[in-house]
This record gives C-alpha cells, structure tokens and sequence, in this order.
C-alpha cells in the first residue's frame, strides 16, 4: 500500500538541491470560505514560484498523502465540504480508511520533514488554550515541533489562545523562536502581541543560518520564525481587542469548548469585524509565504 506520494516536481527538486517550500491545506479546507480559499491557495503556489522556490501543499486525497498537490487535488481539497482536518494523529486512520482531508501545522510539518523537505510556511501557529491550567487543552503543533528539525514561518499564535502560556511551553519544549525584524512576538491579527521575543533575525539568509546551526549542534526542535502581517494590513489593535473580548464571552456564554472552540471564536471575530479580519488572514498567510520561500531559497544555497 501506498501511503505518501511525492509530486515529481517535488521529488525532483529534492534530489538536486532546488527550494522547496511546504504549505499547509487546512486553510483550504477549513480556514477561509470557498471559493476564496482556491484562489489563495494558487496564489500561493504563484507566490513560491515568482521567488524561486519549488511549490509542495500538502494534503490527504483518498488515503494517499500527498506531498505537492496537482492542479485538480487544489481544487477538490478546496471544493469538498466533506474533507476533514487532519492532525497527525489522524493520518493513520485517514490513510487506513481511504479518507481525504487537510493537514495542520503539526501533520504538514512532519510530513515534510519526512519527504525531505526544510522549510514550511503557514498563517498561525497553534498553541495553549485560554483555560489550559484546568482542561490541558493545547495544540498538537507544539510538541510536533519539538521533535522535527524545520524551519516554520508563522505570524506567531491565533489571537484567541493564550499567547504568554504559549511562549513559555515553546521555551520549555526547546523550540527556538525568533521575530522577523522584530523583537515583538506578533499576534496573528496584529503585529505585536505585547510580549518579546529574545532573538531578532533580520534576513533569509540570518534564518537559514540559525537552522543550519541548530542541525549542527544536533538538535532536533524546530526553528520558529515569527513573522509579524505588516502594520498597514492588521486589525486595528484596539478594535481587535474590543472584539476578541466579545468572542470570549460568547464563548462562555454559549458553553462552547474542545475542538469546536477556536473556530467560532474566529468566525465570531470575522461577523464582528465585517470580514476585515479574513483579509487580515489573507495577508498574514501571503506575508508568511513569501518570507518562507525566500528562506527556503537561502537554505538550499548553504
């Protein structure tokens, strides 16, 4: 049985050394509206190539991992109101079952790291639930990364987790973080979450070399680069903040917990705002692209 393929243009790319990129297709299946979310995702892939940089989304169609999704898998992943998300310990069972569905954070990154695979770019990273200390709910990105070896590029964690808690379990799972010409660890919808982060790197070339020097010295987590949406592009901070809180309290209101959590709390903040914040979420991911490609590109030169 097979379990994982690899498109040739992928493959190819590999085996000479070329840039390859890794993106994730929750935001297809489950992060922006249809038919949206297909013209973002090709726009993406246009993106890695104008950079120089070979393409690989990466997906589940009909049990098959697929790392460089065609044309037409694009568009079933994106079309399909049944596609599922997929975390990576749903990949067994999705491959098992013949199922079909989009990768997070924690699935795309270990599937790219086994395809070979360095960089990988996505919007927001996953972290602590708000209310962690009592129901432990914290997201399989982070003990994903610390144990794969790549480079993530991601406009730090979703507003709605509790983003302090999140910085100290990166610390404590030995996940390097450092901002993209920042030294504010930025908030998905806004630049700056209001904590800092230790290190600043100003350059591709600056992040290829902290992850070269991470292989070097034989470690095993991931390289976190936090790449702020550019401030012209966020939310107003103080009109985020007003509508988050309003999204919290719906949230207890409604009794709404687990799984189900995160997603309404954004849908709660794109009704609010009008739709502002999903082109909020569209810069973010398109900032988070074109950053990660050129560091793929500047890895693929050491």
């Amino acid at each position: 049985m097979t379990s994982m393929s690899v498109a040739p243009e992928v493959t190819d790319a590999l085996a000479v050394g070329r840039p390859v990129l890794a993106l994730e297709s929750t935001i297809l299946t489950h992060g922006l509206p249809r038919p949206r979310n297909l013209d973002v995702a090709r726009d993406a892939e246009e993106r890695v190539r104008a950079a120089g940089a070979v393409p690989a989304t990466i997906g589940v169609l009909d049990g098959v991992v697929r790392i460089g999704l065609s044309a037409t898998g694009l568009e079933r992943l994106a079309s399909d109101p049944d596609v599922v998300k997929l975390s990576t310990r749903d990949l067994p069972p999705a491959v098992a079952t013949g199922a079909s569905g989009g990768t997070t954070v924690a699935a795309t990154a270990h599937l790219a790291h086994r395809a070979g695979i360095r960089v990988f770019a996505t919007g927001g990273l996953g972290g602590v639930h708000r209310g962690a200390s009592e129901t432990f709910d914290e997201s399989a990105d982070l003990p994903a990364l610390a144990r794969l070896p790549v480079v993530v590029v991601s406009a730090g964690v979703k507003s709605v987790l509790d983003v302090g808690a999140t910085l100290e379990r990166l610390e404590t799972l030995g996940i390097s973080v450092a901002g993209y010409r920042t030294d504010r660890f930025p908030n998905f919808y806004v630049a700056d979450s209001g904590h800092r982060v230790g290190h600043v790197l100003d350059s591709p070339e600056q992040a290829a070399a902290a992850w070269a020097a991470g292989r070097a010295l034989g470690l095993d987590a991931a390289l976190l680069v936090a790449n702020p949406v550019p401030v012209a592009s966020q939310l107003p901070p103080a009109e985020h903040d007003a509508v988050l809180a309003s999204a919290l309290a719906a949230l207890d209101e409604q009794g709404v917990g687990g799984q189900d959590a995160t997603p309404f709390l954004l849908d709660h903040i794109r009704t609010a705002t009008g739709g502002a914040s999903l082109e909020v979420n569209v810069a973010v991911y398109r900032n988070n692209v074109d950053l990660g490609a050129r560091i793929a590109v500047a890895v693929a030169a050491l």
